[in-house]
């Protein structure tokens, strides 16, 4: 199954996350932090959302950070997935 988001919506996947710290010291699943850098997988067409025009910024393929609690997590075909609006994408990591 694929996702087609919606007006600014954009799907993305989670970078996973470093297991080690700088330091060498190895986290259990419990101390990890939910990751901020994620994938973008698809894009919505934009368009007129909430009476402003909103042009999409973003592209399939970058990596982006996000508001640290933003989006609805779902699971499409056993992968972890996230909706957000492009306005939760705080910046394109290049």
């Amino acid at each position: 199954m694929k996702i087609r988001p919606l007006a600014d919506r954009v799907v993305i996947k989670n970078v996973e996350a470093e297991e080690t710290t700088k330091s060498g010291i190895i986290l259990t699943g419990a101390a990890k932090e939910k990751p901020q850098v994620c994938e973008v997988i698809a894009v919505g067409p934009g368009g007129m959302v909430d009476g402003h025009d909103v042009t999409m910024t973003v592209k399939p393929g970058d990596k982006v950070l996000i508001a640290k609690y933003a989006g609805t997590e779902v699971k499409v075909d056993g992968e972890e997935c996230v909706i957000v609006r492009q306005s939760d994408i705080l910046a394109v990591c290049e």
